[in-house]
Formats: C-alpha cells, sequence, structure tokens
C-alpha cells in the first residue's frame, strides 16, 4: 500500500502521542525528565481511541505511540490493534528494559504494529549504557534487534546526535548498517528536559555531520531521517547540484523524503515533502496537551476540550508554523525556508523565540 500525499495545511503527515512519561531509564537527553512511576493524569483507553479516531479521520497516515516507555501502559497492544482498524500505521518506541522481551516483540506483531523502533546512541555498550544511565541497555536493545528479526517486526534505529556522541556517528552508521534495519532516524538534540545539561553541537559540525548522513544515506539499503535539522534538506540539494549540471529544484521532493511502499522488510515511509513542528507534524501528551512537536511545548489545545483537525489547522501557533515567510532572521529570507525553515524547536529552546533563527545552521542566504 502507497501513501498519498498530505496537504499539509489540513492534516498532519505524522502524529506522535506521548502515551506516557513512565519509563525506568535516566537518559541524559530525555525530552520529558521521564520518570518510573505513571502520572494519574494520562489519557485514558477510551479518550487514545477517540486521538486515534481523530487521526484517521484527518487522513493523518502514520501515528507513533512513544513516552516514556510505551511498555508501561497495559493498553498498548489494544492501541496499536485499534489504530491499524482504521487503516493507520502504528509504530511504537519500546525502552530497553526488562519490561521488554520476546513475547513483547511477539505481541506487537500479533496487534500488527508497522514499526517498532529501538534507541541507539552510541556504537559501544559502555557508552549507549552511560548516556540511558542503565547498565546492560546495549546488550537489551541488540537482543531484541534480534526478536524483531525472528518475528518479522520492521525495525527502526533512533539515534541523539549531541557533543558526546557526534564522534562516533561514523562508527554508529556502520554499525545500524549490520542490524538489518529499514529506517535509521538521527536526531539532533534539542536542548530541554535533561538535555538541557548536555553539550550541543555548533552550525559548522552540523555541517561536517550531514557529509556522513549523506554518505550514508547514499549507500545504505536503509531510509535515513533526520529530525530537528530541517537544514539537512538544504545541504542535500547544494550537494546534488555540487555534484550534478543541474541546477538545484528547490521546490521537488530530496531523497530523504521520499515515500516507500510498505510490506515486509520496508519502512513505514517517509513524507513526499519536508516535515517540521506544527507544519505535517503534531504531538500529542500524556495529559492531552496538543503541541506542535514534543521538542516545542507550546500547547495549542487539549485532547479533552479540542478537537484535533481544529487545533492543526485554526490554532495560532500552527498556522505560523506554517508559513515560513513569518520566520525572522536569516530563516525568514533563506531561499530553502519553504522546505527547510530551521529547527522551531531550537530556536524556542535557545532564544525563546520559535519565530527566530536556527543557531545551528551556518548558512547565509543571498538576501540575508
Amino acid at each position: 500500500m502507497r501513501m498519498h500525499p498530505v496537504d499539509y495545511d489540513k492534516a498532519p503527515f505524522l502524529i506522535i502521542w506521548e502515551t506516557t512519561q513512565a519509563c525506568d531509564l535516566a537518559c541524559h537527553h530525555c525530552r520529558a525528565s521521564a520518570q518510573p512511576l505513571r502520572d494519574e493524569r494520562e489519557l485514558s483507553t477510551q479518550e487514545g481511541e477517540s486521538l486515534l479516531r481523530q487521526a484517521a479521520d484527518l487522513g493523518t497516515p502514520i501515528v507513533v505511540l512513544s513516552g516514556g516507555d510505551p511498555l508501561k501502559r497495559p493498553d498498548l497492544y489494544h492501541l496499536i490493534r485499534f489504530g491499524a482498524d482504521l487503516g493507520l500505521r502504528m509504530a511504537t518506541i519500546p525502552a530497553a528494559t526488562p519490561l521488554l522481551t520476546e513475547e513483547v516483540v511477539r505481541r506487537l506483531k500479533e496487534a500488527r504494529v508497522s514499526q517498532m523502533a529501538l534507541s541507539l546512541d552510541f556504537p559501544r555498550p559502555d557508552l549507549h549504557d552511560g548516556f540511558r544511565g542503565v547498565p546492560g541497555a546495549f546488550a537489551k536493545t541488540m537482543q531484541a534487534v534480534g526478536w524483531a528479526h525472528q518475528h518479522g517486526v520492521p525495525l527502526q534505529i533512533n539515534t541523539t546526535l549531541c557533543g558526546a556522541s557526534a564522534p562516533y556517528l561514523s562508527e554508529m552508521a556502520a554499525l545500524v548498517a549490520r542490524l538489518g534495519v529499514v529506517f535509521w532516524e538521527v536526531f539532533f538534540l534539542v536542548p530541554m528536559g535533561r538535555g538541557a545539561d548536555l553539550e550541543g553541537l555548533t552550525a559548522v559540525q552540523c555541517e561536517a555531520l550531514f557529509d556522513i548522513l549523506y554518505r550514508t544515506q547514499k549507500e545504505a539499503d536503509f531510509l535515513v531521517k533526520i529530525t530537528e535539522a530541517p537544514h539537512y534538506r538544504r545541504y542535500v540539494v547544494q550537494r546534488e547540484h555540487s555534484e550534478s549540471p543541474a541546477p538545484p529544484d528547490r521546490g521537488q521532493s530530496l531523497p530523504l523524503q521520499l515515500v516507500r511502499t510498505e510490506g515486509p522488510g520496508h519502512s513505514i515511509g517517509l513524507a513526499p515533502q519536508g516535515v517540521n513542528a506544527g507544519n505535517g507534524f503534531l504531538f500529542v501528551s500524556h495529559a492531552g496537551e496538543i503541541f506542535p512537536s514534543g521538542f516545542l511545548p507550546i500547547s495549542a489545545g487539549n485532547l479533552r476540550r479540542d478537537r484535533l483537525d481544529a487545533v492543526y489547522r485554526e490554532a495560532p501557533v500552527f498556522r505560523q508554523l506554517r508559513r515560513p515567510s513569518g520566520f525572522q532572521g536569516v530563516c525568514g529570507v533563506c531561499e530553502f525556508n519553504s522546505f527547510c525553515g530551521g529547527s522551531r524547536s531550537r530556536s524556542f529552546a535557545l532564544t525563546g523565540n520559535f519565530l527566530a533563527s536556527d543557531p545551528w545552521c551556518s548558512y547565509r542566504p543571498v538576501r540575508a
């Protein structure tokens, strides 16, 4: 089945629901500063079903059940099955704790999960376990990789890039290539939650990391998606232009944005155009708050009183995020802003202004 294009003014391509903030890990970068116990304000099963119905009615093709650790919710399998019955592509991101077992992976498969993501931030056990705050997290993740393959669950690896992990990116790419994944999602740090205490990256460092990711993307048989570094799209256009006599077509889809047919060994797909906070993307917190992104915690409504379609289409913050000509500074005049736009989340985290220029981008446009 191939995904149809989504009009980002009318619906998000992707919705992430933070089903819980409970998690037994203590990851250094955690956006939610997760704790072991569940919050009594979490959306109920019935409220979760309503969220999934609204997502399907919107025409959103993909819903990710995240956390915290979604395995902390006993209704996780029901919710995945419920969404799949609505025609949604359902994905989830279990944490590498003792809760993650082969039986869990088998039940996810039976519930018709489209993709399971596991987190690996460093290519070496000691470094990864130190970053995740729990000994054995690396080994548990490797074990779960085997279970995913054994039960035919398409596998995604998530990697966070920050000052500490950036030197290992090439080694990480080589490891991911050996794991038989369909999708590698690389998150450029947004300094919030516990991640506010981590060393970030410079704009110059980002360009060097883009080179590694670009070469990986060209050589890999899995999809590579970059999150919270939309200026990678600009880098790809410039790189493709430098390697081709044809002029860069800034209005066309980029290699990292191709939609892949779903099926055995395939990913759930990427948007045919760039997704950014509030622009093709919506996040629902564990308590029902509706944000443009989990990394951009500006509430535009609450699922308990508002409908997703009304918030996404009409809330001022969402409308502003879909109008890149209103961005400020360099991002506002950049010729690439229609499909890049910079990380609105990082701008907010570092400047307090979600319309400001992304501090981690070194490009200076002609009109600046």
